[in-house]
């Protein structure tokens, strides 16, 4: 009987061209570990793709090897196949006219004979991926658009699911859950170590590297493993560029990064002993520092690297939705506290570690409703 590991080569063997995803709130260890997956399978001679929603809109981790092949969608996934029997006339010319973007119209000119609408069939082509690999990701939901868009897809090819968070759902055919490594990028350093280990280069290492470092806030988190830090001994001896990582994650700063973590840390407040800790952003103080909610993410990890006492990290800002003021918050959690849990009674998403709030109200009602809530709820649990 085959091991998991052998299962998952296997279907990796047969495969013709491999989609590699994660959730749409990715996260440095998601996708690093997709590149790594990309590269590995690339000197397999495997033909693949990354695609992941929105993932555009953020750049931090352009240095990594093969980041501009990511894709925001899932296009041209299946070709539709119209028919046409020639065997009582043959084609002469073939053009195509549209009606009003809503209409294709295909004008086929017999050379002789004549066509009739009974020499006409239709039909949907194979998917263009034979095989999906999900990385770092609790279910298919998670997955935004990519999943919502194309059901149908995910349900009819296999499915191999890989991540490190005892929530996942086990959605996959194939389902590589280690809940006692601290990141993804671990368990494919495992994976790739168990198959060919001579395939692991200095690109395939500085990405999962990245990824461990990511996860780890540069080796500062409370779960760190004696594991986690051997993998990345071993990785930075492949040849993983720890300094380039280090340097563009968390010495790279931007000016106006630094400028709104400033104003976020000149209205820092907390509660419960300081295991809650938030902070609040108005619309001008994005404005005077030409920052956008894009930016957060960096003043979060900022926080959670410097109050390693903190439990619960929130940063309210105001915020548009049409013409009208609302207000957003961005609640992230430590492993043993579920952010979503935390949030649920507002209209909120995201993952167990980090989810998004918006709040119809202004900054300062949902200031209030938002904190009282989540304190009520740390005062639960035993912390």
């Amino acid at each position: 009987m085959l091991t998991q590991e052998q299962q998952i080569f296997d279907q990796i063997q047969k495969a013709n061209n491999i989609l590699i995803t994660f959730r749409k709130t990715w996260n440095g260890d998601a996708v690093a570990s997709a590149l790594a997956m990309f590269l590995f399978l690339k000197k397999m001679n495997k033909k693949a793709g990354v695609v992941a929603e929105k993932f555009q809109q953020n750049k931090v981790y352009s240095f990594l090897p093969e980041f501009h092949t990511i894709e925001g969608s899932l296009d041209n996934l299946r070709n539709f196949i119209i028919s046409l029997d020639i065997s009582n006339a043959k084609v002469g010319q073939i053009k195509y006219t549209t009606v009003e973007n809503k209409q294709l119209n295909f004008i086929i000119s017999p050379k002789d004979g004549f066509f009739s609408a009974d020499d006409i069939t239709s039909e949907s082509g194979g998917f263009k991926y034979d095989l999906i690999i999900s990385l770092d990701t609790p279910d298919l939901e998670s997955l935004g658009k990519i999943y919502d868009n194309d059901t149908e897809f995910f349900y009819k090819i296999p499915l191999i699911n890989i991540d490190h968070h005892s929530a996942n759902e086990a959605y996959g055919q194939i389902n590589y859950i280690e809940v006692t490594s601290v990141s993804t990028a671990e368990i494919l350093f495992s994976l790739f170590m168990k198959n060919n280990q001579g395939l692991i280069d200095e690109d395939i290492a500085t990405c999962l590297l990245a990824g461990i470092i990511s996860k780890t806030r540069s080796f500062k988190t409370e779960y760190i493993t004696p594991q986690a830090l051997s993998v990345a001994s071993r990785l930075i001896s492949m040849g993983a560029r720890r300094e380039e990582i280090v340097n563009h994650l968390y010495r790279s700063r931007s000016l106006n990064v630094l400028k709104i973590w400033g104003r976020v840390l000149a209205r820092l407040k907390n509660a419960n002993e300081g295991k809650l800790v938030w902070s609040i952003l108005t619309r001008a103080d994005f404005e005077k520092t030409s920052t956008d909610e894009q930016d957060l993410d960096e003043v979060v990890d900022e926080l959670i690297s410097n109050i390693p006492q903190a439990k619960v990290v929130v940063i309210l800002y105001e915020s548009k939705q049409g013409d009208k003021d609302i207000s957003k918050a961005l609640v992230y959690s430590i492993k043993n506290i579920n952010s979503l849990d935390l949030v649920k009674s507002f209209e909120s998403s995201g993952t167990k570690n980090i989810s998004k709030v918006i709040i119809q109200k202004d900054i300062k009602t949902a200031e209030e409703e938002l904190i009282k809530v989540i304190e009520d709820k740390l005062n639960k649990l035993p912390i």
